[in-house]
Protein backbone atom coordinates (compact mmCIF):
# COMPACT_ATOMS: atom_id res chain seq x y z
CA UNK A 1 0.00 0.00 0.00
CA UNK A 2 1.70 3.26 -1.21
CA UNK A 3 1.77 6.22 1.37
CA UNK A 4 -0.84 7.97 -0.03
CA UNK A 5 -3.43 5.63 0.38
CA UNK A 6 -2.70 5.33 4.34
CA UNK A 7 -3.37 8.77 4.81
CA UNK A 8 -7.22 8.07 3.80
CA UNK A 9 -8.71 8.01 7.60
CA UNK A 10 -6.50 10.41 9.34
CA UNK A 11 -8.22 13.06 12.23
CA UNK A 12 -8.28 16.48 11.39
CA UNK A 13 -4.85 18.31 12.02
CA UNK A 14 -3.11 15.14 12.35
CA UNK A 15 0.00 16.16 10.05
CA UNK A 16 0.18 19.35 11.59
CA UNK A 17 0.31 18.34 15.35
CA UNK A 18 2.41 15.75 14.24
CA UNK A 19 5.02 18.25 12.24
CA UNK A 20 4.09 20.65 15.06
CA UNK A 21 5.22 18.46 17.81
CA UNK A 22 9.25 18.11 16.06
CA UNK A 23 9.08 21.67 15.31
CA UNK A 24 8.37 20.94 11.66
CA UNK A 25 6.37 22.56 8.88
CA UNK A 26 3.62 21.36 6.56
CA UNK A 27 2.21 22.57 3.18
CA UNK A 28 -1.74 22.44 2.68
CA UNK A 29 -2.93 22.75 -0.90
CA UNK A 30 -5.85 22.85 -2.57
CA UNK A 31 -7.71 23.69 -6.25
CA UNK A 32 -11.16 25.52 -7.02
CA UNK A 33 -12.74 25.87 -10.34
CA UNK A 34 -12.04 22.45 -12.02
CA UNK A 35 -15.91 22.09 -13.04
CA UNK A 36 -16.47 25.18 -14.55
CA UNK A 37 -17.76 26.03 -18.11
CA UNK A 38 -15.23 29.59 -17.95
CA UNK A 39 -11.97 30.87 -16.58
CA UNK A 40 -9.03 29.59 -15.05
CA UNK A 41 -8.62 26.62 -12.39
CA UNK A 42 -6.69 28.06 -9.27
CA UNK A 43 -4.59 26.08 -6.72
CA UNK A 44 -2.66 27.52 -3.61
CA UNK A 45 -0.55 26.02 -1.21
CA UNK A 46 -0.51 27.23 2.09
CA UNK A 47 2.12 27.37 5.37
CA UNK A 48 0.39 27.66 8.98
CA UNK A 49 2.88 28.99 11.49
CA UNK A 50 3.95 26.23 13.52
CA UNK A 51 1.03 25.65 16.38
CA UNK A 52 -0.91 27.95 14.70
CA UNK A 53 -4.61 27.52 13.67
CA UNK A 54 -8.10 30.07 13.18
CA UNK A 55 -10.87 28.92 13.95
CA UNK A 56 -12.57 30.07 10.34
CA UNK A 57 -10.06 27.90 8.42
CA UNK A 58 -12.55 25.29 6.91
CA UNK A 59 -13.64 23.98 3.60
CA UNK A 60 -14.30 27.41 1.80
CA UNK A 61 -17.64 25.81 0.01
CA UNK A 62 -19.08 26.13 3.35
CA UNK A 63 -18.73 29.69 3.87
CA UNK A 64 -19.81 33.38 2.96
CA UNK A 65 -18.02 35.46 0.97
CA UNK A 66 -17.67 38.05 3.80
CA UNK A 67 -16.36 34.93 5.89
CA UNK A 68 -13.73 34.09 3.07
CA UNK A 69 -12.73 37.24 2.99
CA UNK A 70 -12.11 37.73 6.71
CA UNK A 71 -9.90 34.32 6.94
CA UNK A 72 -8.18 35.03 3.77
CA UNK A 73 -7.07 38.79 5.79
CA UNK A 74 -5.90 36.48 8.89
CA UNK A 75 -4.31 33.86 6.19
CA UNK A 76 -2.44 36.79 4.90
CA UNK A 77 -1.16 38.22 7.98
CA UNK A 78 -0.02 35.23 9.42
CA UNK A 79 0.83 32.89 6.83
CA UNK A 80 3.33 31.99 4.02
CA UNK A 81 1.07 31.06 0.58
CA UNK A 82 1.21 30.43 -2.86
CA UNK A 83 -0.76 30.97 -6.19
CA UNK A 84 -0.91 28.74 -9.20
CA UNK A 85 -3.27 30.00 -12.17
CA UNK A 86 -4.12 27.92 -15.30
CA UNK A 87 -5.58 29.65 -17.93
CA UNK A 88 -8.83 27.76 -19.97
CA UNK A 89 -7.00 27.38 -23.08
CA UNK A 90 -4.40 24.96 -21.27
CA UNK A 91 -7.29 23.13 -19.50
CA UNK A 92 -8.36 22.78 -23.07
CA UNK A 93 -5.48 21.44 -24.66
CA UNK A 94 -4.39 19.43 -21.70
CA UNK A 95 -7.54 18.56 -20.39
CA UNK A 96 -8.39 19.74 -16.29
CA UNK A 97 -6.68 16.64 -14.59
CA UNK A 98 -3.56 17.52 -15.68
CA UNK A 99 -4.29 21.25 -15.32
CA UNK A 100 -5.06 20.90 -11.56
CA UNK A 101 -1.64 19.46 -11.46
CA UNK A 102 -0.11 22.24 -12.87
CA UNK A 103 -1.90 25.02 -10.97
CA UNK A 104 -0.94 22.67 -7.96
CA UNK A 105 2.56 22.83 -8.66
CA UNK A 106 2.84 26.51 -9.95
CA UNK A 107 0.84 27.20 -6.34
CA UNK A 108 3.80 25.17 -4.36
CA UNK A 109 6.45 26.68 -6.63
CA UNK A 110 5.22 30.29 -5.91
CA UNK A 111 4.89 29.55 -2.06
CA UNK A 112 8.63 28.03 -2.33
CA UNK A 113 9.87 31.56 -4.17
CA UNK A 114 8.10 33.90 -1.91
CA UNK A 115 9.10 32.35 1.53
CA UNK A 116 12.39 31.30 3.35
CA UNK A 117 10.95 28.42 5.20
CA UNK A 118 10.60 24.83 3.57
CA UNK A 119 7.53 22.25 4.40
CA UNK A 120 8.67 19.10 5.63
CA UNK A 121 5.44 17.44 4.06
CA UNK A 122 2.79 18.15 1.32
CA UNK A 123 -0.72 17.07 1.93
CA UNK A 124 -2.78 17.81 -0.83
CA UNK A 125 -6.72 17.55 -0.67
CA UNK A 126 -7.41 14.70 -3.10
CA UNK A 127 -4.83 14.87 -6.57
CA UNK A 128 -2.27 12.87 -6.27
CA UNK A 129 0.25 15.22 -7.43
CA UNK A 130 4.69 14.34 -8.32
CA UNK A 131 6.77 17.07 -7.20
CA UNK A 132 9.59 14.67 -8.03
CA UNK A 133 11.12 16.87 -11.25
CA UNK A 134 10.90 19.91 -8.66
CA UNK A 135 13.28 21.00 -5.92
CA UNK A 136 10.82 19.81 -3.90
CA UNK A 137 11.59 16.15 -5.06
CA UNK A 138 12.66 15.15 -0.78
CA UNK A 139 9.54 16.09 0.24
CA UNK A 140 7.04 13.84 1.01
CA UNK A 141 3.47 14.30 -0.29
CA UNK A 142 0.35 12.89 0.64
CA UNK A 143 -3.28 12.60 -0.13
CA UNK A 144 -6.30 12.30 0.78
CA UNK A 145 -10.57 12.92 0.32
CA UNK A 146 -12.61 15.55 2.18
CA UNK A 147 -8.75 17.12 2.85
CA UNK A 148 -10.73 20.47 4.12
CA UNK A 149 -12.43 18.88 6.76
CA UNK A 150 -9.32 17.10 7.98
CA UNK A 151 -6.50 19.75 7.93
CA UNK A 152 -6.80 23.55 8.26
CA UNK A 153 -3.91 23.96 6.22
CA UNK A 154 -5.55 22.48 3.39
CA UNK A 155 -8.73 24.89 4.19
CA UNK A 156 -6.28 27.69 4.47
CA UNK A 157 -5.55 26.82 0.62
CA UNK A 158 -9.00 26.23 -0.02
CA UNK A 159 -9.71 29.80 0.77
CA UNK A 160 -6.81 31.45 -0.85
CA UNK A 161 -7.74 29.73 -3.93
CA UNK A 162 -11.43 30.30 -3.97
CA UNK A 163 -10.84 34.23 -2.83
CA UNK A 164 -8.69 34.51 -5.74
CA UNK A 165 -10.78 33.06 -8.35
CA UNK A 166 -13.76 34.45 -7.55
CA UNK A 167 -12.24 38.30 -7.89
CA UNK A 168 -10.83 37.45 -11.08
CA UNK A 169 -14.57 36.01 -12.46
CA UNK A 170 -15.80 39.33 -10.82
CA UNK A 171 -13.14 41.03 -13.09
CA UNK A 172 -14.05 38.79 -16.04
CA UNK A 173 -17.84 40.11 -15.62
CA UNK A 174 -16.82 44.05 -16.25
CA UNK A 175 -14.84 43.00 -19.22
CA UNK A 176 -17.39 40.46 -20.73
CA UNK A 177 -20.61 41.04 -19.75
CA UNK A 178 -23.65 38.77 -20.64
CA UNK A 179 -22.74 35.83 -18.71
CA UNK A 180 -23.51 36.73 -15.05
CA UNK A 181 -19.70 35.61 -14.28
CA UNK A 182 -19.77 37.40 -11.25
CA UNK A 183 -22.82 35.02 -9.65
CA UNK A 184 -22.05 32.16 -11.41
CA UNK A 185 -18.08 32.45 -11.14
CA UNK A 186 -18.13 30.30 -14.27
CA UNK A 187 -19.73 27.52 -13.04
CA UNK A 188 -22.82 25.88 -15.35
CA UNK A 189 -25.82 27.56 -13.41
CA UNK A 190 -29.13 27.62 -15.74
CA UNK A 191 -28.54 31.50 -16.60
CA UNK A 192 -24.81 31.06 -17.75
CA UNK A 193 -25.96 28.15 -19.86
CA UNK A 194 -28.95 29.70 -21.32
CA UNK A 195 -26.41 33.07 -22.10
CA UNK A 196 -23.88 30.64 -23.87
CA UNK A 197 -26.45 29.09 -25.79
CA UNK A 198 -28.07 32.87 -26.62
CA UNK A 199 -24.96 34.54 -27.28
CA UNK A 200 -22.22 31.96 -27.64
CA UNK A 201 -19.23 31.38 -25.91
CA UNK A 202 -16.43 33.78 -24.91
CA UNK A 203 -12.56 33.74 -25.23
CA UNK A 204 -12.62 32.56 -21.66
CA UNK A 205 -15.00 29.87 -22.19
CA UNK A 206 -13.65 26.15 -21.85
CA UNK A 207 -14.61 24.64 -25.18
CA UNK A 208 -13.94 21.35 -24.51
CA UNK A 209 -16.66 21.85 -21.43
CA UNK A 210 -19.25 23.05 -23.67
CA UNK A 211 -20.27 19.78 -25.57
CA UNK A 212 -22.21 19.77 -28.62
CA UNK A 213 -25.42 21.84 -27.26
CA UNK A 214 -23.42 24.50 -26.41
CA UNK A 215 -20.87 24.34 -28.81
CA UNK A 216 -21.21 24.97 -32.41
CA UNK A 217 -18.60 26.01 -35.63
CA UNK A 218 -19.78 29.92 -35.65
CA UNK A 219 -17.66 31.27 -32.71
CA UNK A 220 -15.58 34.52 -34.54
CA UNK A 221 -18.63 35.93 -35.64
CA UNK A 222 -20.77 36.10 -32.19
CA UNK A 223 -17.34 36.67 -30.05
CA UNK A 224 -16.70 39.50 -32.15
CA UNK A 225 -20.25 40.46 -32.13
CA UNK A 226 -20.48 40.10 -28.15
CA UNK A 227 -17.17 42.49 -27.67
CA UNK A 228 -19.21 44.95 -30.18
CA UNK A 229 -21.06 45.67 -26.68
CA UNK A 230 -18.55 47.02 -24.53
Amino acid sequence: MSKNRQTVNIKRNSFELLAWNKQLIVAGVDEVGRGCLAGPVVAAAVILPINTTYKMLKDSKLMTAQERLKAFKWIKKHCNYGIGIVHHRIIDERNIWQATLIAMKKALMHLSASSFVTPSAIIIDAMPLSVADTHLHDIPVHHFNFGESKSSSIAAASIVAKVTRDAMMESFDTLIPGYTLAENKGYATRTHKTAIKAIHYSIIHRVSFLGPTLHTDDHTDKQTSLFDKI
